[in-house]
Formats: C-alpha cells, structure tokens, sequence
C-alpha cells in the first residue's frame, strides 16, 4: 500500500479524476439545475399556482436525486465487477500460457518505442510477479486500472448530493416569491449557477473558461426555452 501511495503522490488530481468524482460531482450539479430549472418554467408557464410549481421542483429535485445516485451506484458496481472478471479471467491466461502472455507483453512494449532486447527484458521482468503482471497486462490489453476502481457508493452518494443542490437552487424563488418575479428569478439563479459551473469545468480542463460558461448557459437556455413553450402549449389546451 505504501508503494501505490508513493506512486501517485506527485499526482493526485489525476487519481481523483480517474475514479470518477470529478465527474459525478459535475454531472450530476449540471443536470440536477438543467432538468429541474426546465421543469419549473415548464409548469409556471402553463399557468399553474405557485404552490404547484414549488411542490413539482422539490418533488422533482428529490427523485431525481435519488433516481441518479442509484443509477451511479448500479453502473459503477456492475463497471467493477466486469472488471474483476476479465482480472481473473487474465489471471488464468498467465499461469496457462506464461511464454505466449510474456511474448505479447513484450510485443505491446515495443509498439511504445522500446527495442526488441528491452522489452523482451521487461515483459521477464514483470511477469515474474503474477499479481503485478496481471495488472500490467489488464492496462496494457483493456486499458483498466484495477488499482484505482471507482466507489459505487462514493460516487452514488456525490450524485445525490450535487443533483440535489443544483436541483434545488431555482426552487428558492418560488419559496419566497411567486408569479413573473419568482420564473424571472429562478431563470437568473440558473443563469448564474450555469455561469459558475461552466467557468469551473474550463479552470479544471484548461481551455477557454468564458467559451465554457457560455455553453453551459446556452444549454441550459435551450432547454428551458423548449419546455416554456411546451408549458404554454399544454397549459393553454388544458385551460
């Protein structure tokens, strides 16, 4: 364990990015305010009442929430255990045909660059420790890390908790406030809260941080355009 430590101590946010929680905090902050902000201006453009729009943006923030944490929970188990199998599967293959996986290994380390003696040397080398030989076959022939598996309830549990809080923020207005002013408020809040999460996700991929926020925003527009209209249509033919 102290040798994988040291192994990825000059790099940590490379080992957080690889087990996904970068990615289920951005995902899920992203679709909890896109979904949920689309469906308030939805209902408050059909004409509905106040208490109506904010009972349908908590319900919605809630099983949306729960309905993404469980869905990360179920990819990234059945994720782990698929590559659990084709370990042990590469497991068998090694203690099977040892010179036919120590040929291949070699082959894969010259398509790197290395010469023909090299990587005849290190393949020998590495598989003269079957657990580490698996793990360098599994990357090398899958491209799996299998040292740095994701969390299924880790990262289902930061899917609960971004979706929830970027669900949530365009219902405050309707707490507060109802009619023109709380739909103007919330469609601000996702404006801004968009704003911020594009300009994050540029800082963190390095490129353009204001190209990145006006993405956001631009999608997040999108779909609350599509279902303010939806709303109008629907509410009108149900009036």
């Amino acid at each position: 364990m102290a040798k994988k430590s040291l192994e990825h101590e000059g790099h940590p946010d490379h080992r957080a990015l690889a087990g996904g929680s970068a990615r289920a905090g951005v995902f899920g902050f992203s679709d909890g305010l896109v979904s949920n902000v689309s469906l308030i201006i939805g209902f408050a453009a059909g004409g509905v009442d106040a208490s109506v729009v904010r009972l349908a943006g908590i319900a919605a923030a809630v099983a949306g929430a729960a309905s993404m944490a469980a869905g990360e929970w179920v990819s990234i188990s059945a994720q782990n255990e698929l590559v659990e199998r084709e370990m042990a599967l590469e497991l068998r293959e090694l203690k099977i045909h040892p010179e036919a996986e120590t040929s291949e290994l070699a082959a894969m380390y010259r398509q790197h660059g290395m010469s023909r003696e090299q990587a005849a040397a290190s393949a020998r080398e590495v598989m003269r420790d079957p657990e580490r030989a698996v793990i360098v076959h599994a990357r090398e022939e899958f491209g799996l890390d299998a040292g740095n598996l994701p969390n299924p309830l880790q990262i289902g549990l930061i899917s609960l908790i971004t979706f929830l809080g970027g669900a949530m923020l365009p219902v405050l207005p309707w707490i507060f406030a109802s009619g023109s002013a709380a739909k103007y408020s919330s469609v601000i809040v996702a404006i801004v809260a968009a704003s911020i999460a594009g300009y994050m996700i540029g800082q963190q991929a390095e490129r353009s941080k204001i190209s990145s926020a006006a993405r956001q925003v631009a999608i997040m527009l999108l779909a609350v355009g599509v279902t303010y209209i939806i709303g109008r249509l629907v509410g009108v033919t149900i009036n």
